[in-house]
């Protein structure tokens, strides 16, 4: 039998953030079979943890180029923004190992080293065309092409296997504890929401400080509960199983959305906001209107939908079992690896490498 082929992932971290849990899910369900996979990093975090409590091995160091001479894997998949960074491609170029990569935002690099990537994933369509129109450069097949970020579907699915209690007015809100993850809208909607549904409860995990302040400035404190982090998904399903719908509202929009994506895989309907071009607007690729959750205009919108779903449970699941097909359909990890398998075997075939069926 032949030995499976190394494959190295490398992410700038391996925190607990969307970038690095897609890292993680990738590399723990390649087919041990066919592929040997490790992770390097220069800076070490939780997630690192968790992949090496799977058996993965992670490579810890401020040396690329030693570790890529010590593994010497026979390709290379990058995780990154897309924008230069020499200190990462540069000993890629070097090494002339093959190269795929996760382009997280869509951005370009133009440099030498950018140019040796093999295959440029983007995380959503809305990456996809935005980088066409922006850079002037196709972005089709086989040298770019999308491929969505995966979410555990079956996990979320089993572990919300008994119907929501969508009569629960209980709102949910997840995000790092980040400004740049936040919008003004994501409490403005609140007094509107109040109004109609006096008893709502407001669930929020990663609230910043003047979120804080503003909540209890804007006389809404009362109807909400700000809660710690989560770092597993078992941990998730649990903050989703005691919610009617997500509320997710940041400014920057997403390239992708992780949390929607997974609150989806759980059957929650979920409420958004379009962003402003030229920001990130994958949000309202995954929220179809009227489909798996509401797309709104302001927070006085927002309140209305809010209070709209949890006075009609009817509706809100509705909304989120289609979501939660939607989920499974596009965004299932297995799903999803298997497409990876073959960006890889097709990368390195090109490359004089060919891959054996296992």
């Amino acid at each position: 039998m032949s030995e499976p082929v190394r494959i190295l992932h490398i992410a700038n971290s391996l925190g607990l953030g969307g970038t690095e849990k897609v890292l993680q899910l990738f590399a723990s369900h390649l087919n041990p079979r066919q592929w040997e996979c490790v992770v390097y990093s220069p800076r070490d975090g939780e997630r690192g943890q968790m992949l090496r409590a799977m058996g993965l091995t992670t490579y810890i160091h401020d040396d690329l180029l030693h570790i890529l001479k010590t593994v010497r894997p026979t390709l290379v998949h990058v995780h990154r923004a897309g924008w230069p960074e020499p200190a990462l491609m540069r000993p890629l170029r070097l090494c002339n190992i093959p190269v795929v990569e996760t382009n997280v935002f869509g951005h370009h690099d133009p440099s030498p080293s950018g140019r040796i990537v093999a295959r440029h994933l983007f995380v959503s369509h809305f990456c996809a065309k935005r980088y066409s129109v922006q850079y002037g450069i196709p972005s089709t097949p086989p040298l770019y092409d999308v491929l969505y970020n995966p979410v555990d579907t079956d996990f979320f699915a089993k572990a919300h296997s008994s119907s929501l209690d969508f009569s629960n007015p209980v709102v949910g809100r997840i995000s790092r504890q980040d400004p740049g993850k936040w919008s003004s809208m994501a409490l403005d909607f609140l007094p509107y929401a109040l109004e109609r549904v006096p008893e709502m409860r407001y669930r929020v995990i990663g609230a910043t400080p003047k979120a804080r302040t503003l909540a209890e400035q804007h006389g809404v404190a009362h109807c909400v509960e700000f809660l710690p982090g989560v770092r597993t998904d078992a941990e998730l399903a649990e903050f989703y199983k005691s919610c009617s719908v997500l509320a997710h509202a940041n400014d920057r929009g997403e390239s992708f959305g992780l949390v929607i994506a997974e609150a989806m895989a759980c059957g929650l309907p979920v409420v958004t906001h379009p962003s402003p071009p030229p920001r990130d607007n994958a949000q309202v690729e995954l929220v179809e209107n009227g489909v798996t959750g509401i797309v709104v205009r302001n927070a006085e919108e927002y309140g209305r939908a809010v209070s709209h779903l949890l006075t009609h449970p009817e509706l809100a699941q509705k909304l989120g079992r289609a979501g939660q097909q939607k989920a499974q359909r596009l965004f299932r990890v297995q799903t999803l690896v298997r497409r990876l398998e073959a960006i890889y075997t097709s990368v390195l075939a090109e490359h004089g490498v060919t891959v054996h069926a296992h």
